[in-house]
């Protein structure tokens, strides 16, 4: 009987997350809350694991703290058939720095993996919205002989400068010719101009090749340490790399809206439009499918409370997210997804807005269009997103778009 490959999961979880900020002021971008009851690192665990995936390290750095209490309260194992999810800090194996990138951040820790022996490395990001099999791509990886492959996503020409871009050969579309990070311009694809094939910053790697292109870019003078940067077209330079086709990549449960959905939420707009994704009439992404759920736990919480019927104040929620915990009390919410243990009070309107853990607001208050980390307060007859101007007075971060951004902890008193 042929044995199976022995697969080692590692989730990049160390990024600063600069273009989160307020957000990620206090807390490392993988540990921010997400959907109502997540955070953003339940997505890339929950993956692997649906995927049987369950031998996986993730790799912190920056203000690490809520993201391993987050790892280390939810995700346990059984110790029984030794499976695992372990947070590995930065480790300053190679002298007194921290990771220099995502590939320095996987050469600190060879040491685990050589513990492991795995014969196949998975390496993900922590910080993208989706659902993805990743026994489909391994399998891919192995039927394709490469030594390195790079999970791939059709995405606008115009966002090249945010995004790994593949260039296959037309002969033999599963293999990549060249890779480059984040350039200014690119060619779209020959049956779409307007479209280019982005890296999604998934990758499976056979671990001697991999050991060996990690070792060569420690070593190198002219690098930044980054899977995207460096590794990826090392492998394509060499023929070596090959690309997996995420649209083929089929889910049990998924729905035509939902199929391969993907999306990177690294900005504020990105994070914002990732929400309201999620409140759709037909979801873009749907948080209810049973077969390959999302997991996570949000404490011993009481179901949510909708209170008052009166004509002056009526209690309610429509077009809405609404978790465990929370009491709507004679106020409105509209096309917003609230998190555990919030309290909304009377004649209050929240719309087109996302609210985190333990916000308050008060009688009178509204919000429209913003974000409210943790612990923000709205006093009696407070706003948010009303007087952009005024919002920006008191230091609230403001998009382009007009999203409004509250910090953790703030009280709005007017």
């Amino acid at each position: 009987m042929k044995r199976s490959p022995k697969v080692l999961s590692i989730v990049l979880a160390g990024g600063e997350g600069t273009r989160l900020m307020p957000l990620t002021r206090d807390r490392a971008k993988p540990a921010v809350p997400f959907g109502g009851v997540f955070r953003l690192v339940d997505f890339p665990l929950s993956n692997l694991v649906n995927s049987d995936f369950q031998h996986i390290i993730v790799l912190t750095q920056y203000k690490s703290h809520s993201l391993d209490r987050h790892i280390s309260q939810v995700w346990r194992f059984s110790s029984l058939l030794g499976n695992y999810v372990s947070p590995v800090p930065a480790q300053q194996r190679l002298g007194k720095h921290w990771y220099l990138g995502s590939a320095d951040a996987i050469y600190q820790t060879i040491n685990i993996i050589e513990d492991v022996k795995p014969d196949i490395v998975v390496i993900v990001g922590a910080d993208h919205v989706y659902r993805m099999d990743f026994q489909q791509m391994v399998q891919s990886h192995i039927d394709s002989g490469a030594e390195f492959t790079v999970a791939g996503i059709r995405q606008p020409i115009s966002q090249s400068n945010q995004f790994g871009v593949i260039n296959t050969d037309p002969n033999h579309p599963g293999v990549i010719t060249h890779f480059e990070e984040k350039p200014a311009t690119t060619q779209g694809l020959p049956d779409d101009p307007s479209m280019m094939l982005a890296s999604m910053g998934n990758y499976v790697a056979n671990t001697a090749a991999l050991f060996e292109a990690l070792r060569k870019d420690e070593k190198a003078k002219d690098t930044k340490h980054d899977m995207g940067g460096d590794i990826a077209p090392y492998f394509a330079a060499r023929g070596e790399a090959g690309v997996y086709d995420f649209t083929t990549n089929e889910i049990p449960g998924s729905t035509e809206k939902d199929h391969a959905y993907w999306r990177d939420v690294g900005t504020i707009k990105q994070f914002y439009d990732a929400h309201m994704d999620l409140i759709a009439y037909v979801p873009e992404f749907n948080l209810y499918n049973t077969e390959w759920p999302i997991y996570t736990y949000s404490g011993s919480l009481p179901p949510a409370k909708f209170v008052h019927a009166g004509r002056d104040r009526l209690g309610h929620a429509t077009d809405s997210i609404v978790s465990p915990g929370v009491i709507v009390s004679g106020g409105e919410v509209h096309h917003s997804v609230i998190s555990p243990n919030v309290r909304i009070h009377s004649w209050s309107q929240i719309v087109d807005s996302v609210l985190f853990n333990n916000v308050v607001i008060n009688r009178r208050a509204r919000v429209y269009k913003a974000i409210l980390d943790k612990n923000v307060v709205l006093t009696e007859n407070a706003t948010v997103g009303i007087d952009t101007e005024r919002d920006l007075e008191r230091g609230f971060t403001v998009t382009p778009e007009g999203i409004t951004v509250v910090p953790k902890g703030t009280i709005v008193t007017d």
